[in-house]
């Protein structure tokens, strides 16, 4: 359902669902609260009257609405299961120091290659500093959205949808893996690597518990697929081994503590054919290969996420599908390089 409260500085409104209703819903069971102040003190009930009040009276607050619009007062009933929008008070956060860069735009989509350590779109700490919202403002055009998503730290292409009649259009070609994408990555080799025992595909289970950063291959059917393929090696650098503090999987578990250590680096060109959380990163760590920079495989450093002097050597590379609208064959680069580190690297 669409908001109808516009973006405000960049920034989507927020949905709240009232309890009760007939439709299906996690709070369809609950009881009624007969007014909507009374309904907010169970929603936030760490939070003062007065600042419940910042929702439904402050000109400039959160402006809580119902779904048609409407201004909710504080005596209003509650419409049962009704949807109901405001906008959160968000933080100052300091700017990620790298511009997003537009490579393609018409009357539907905008494709940018998108920075290391910039979030695709608003996501725990940042919410100022994503690429969605950034590309609002930049661009005046609140009814933008990210069609797919990258990690914080990868960098490359993002298609972005302009218009919400035919942005489902686009969200299909990811939904039914009708887009060709294609990743180059930089990763450690080890000593005596040798590239005839690099499989073709990796195919594997992976499983994120709730709670953990790391995602983890398991035994059980596979539910991620992964094209690769080695491209040579491109350097040596000095790389970091893991603090005893940092946990560790994968076959990098059994490596001795040591400061750093003068290390191959190796380019592989890779396609998921899934699209799971890490699937690239874990896959590649799986195969005793993982990606330079990364700072979660094999081991979890736990950096500060304004530490811009380590990035992943990953990078979202190509974008290739038929335009659902004209028919059109579509295709895009990225310009972002691969770097082999020149001081110390995870």
């Amino acid at each position: 359902m669409r908001s109808p409260l516009p973006p405000r500085e960049g920034i989507s409104a927020t949905r709240l669902r009232a309890p009760g209703g007939k439709q299906t819903s996690a709070k369809a069971h609950l009881p009624v609260p007969e007014t909507v102040e009374a309904w907010l003190a169970q929603e936030f009930p760490d939070h003062s009257p007065q600042d419940r009040a910042w929702l439904t009276e402050h000109p400039n607050g959160g402006c809580l609405t119902d779904e048609t619009g409407r201004p909710a007062g504080p005596d209003d009933p509650v419409i049962p299961g009704g949807f109901y929008f405001f906008h959160r008070p968000v933080p100052h956060e300091d700017p990620v120091p790298f511009d997003l860069t537009v490579l393609y735009e018409d009357r539907d989509i905008v494709v940018v290659d998108k920075p290391h350590f910039l979030a695709s779109t608003p996501n725990g700490r940042f919410v100022r500093q994503s690429a969605v919202t950034r590309l609002r403002i930049e661009l005046n055009e609140p009814d933008l959205v990210a069609v797919h998503r990258l990690d914080r730290v990868t960098a490359g292409l993002l298609l972005f949808s302009r218009r919400p009649e035919t942005r489902g259009a686009y969200q299909v070609l990811f939904q039914n893996r009708r887009v060709h994408k294609t990743y180059r990555a930089l990763a450690w080799l080890p000593d005596g690597f040798d590239p005839h025992t690099l499989p073709a595909v990796r195919r594997t289970r992976l499983h994120k518990t709730k709670g953990d950063r790391q995602v983890v291959e398991i035994s059980g059917a596979p539910n991620t697929e992964t094209r690769l393929r080695f491209e040579g090696v491109r350097g040596r650098a000095a790389r970091r081994l893991p603090p005893d503090s940092a946990p560790v999987v994968g076959p990098e578990a059994s490596l001795p503590n040591h400061e750093a250590e003068l290390t191959s680096i190796g380019e592989f060109a890779l396609e998921p054919v899934t699209g799971k959380t890490h699937q690239l990163r874990v896959h590649l760590n799986g195969l005793g290969v993982p990606m330079v920079g990364d700072p979660v495989y094999p081991a979890d450093w736990a950096p500060d996420p304004y530490d811009f002097s380590d990035p992943l050597q990953l990078v979202a590379d190509g974008l290739r599908f038929l335009d659902p609208l004209s028919g059109k064959a579509r295709e895009f680069q990225s310009n972002f390089p691969l770097s082999v580190p020149t001081g110390l690297a995870r």
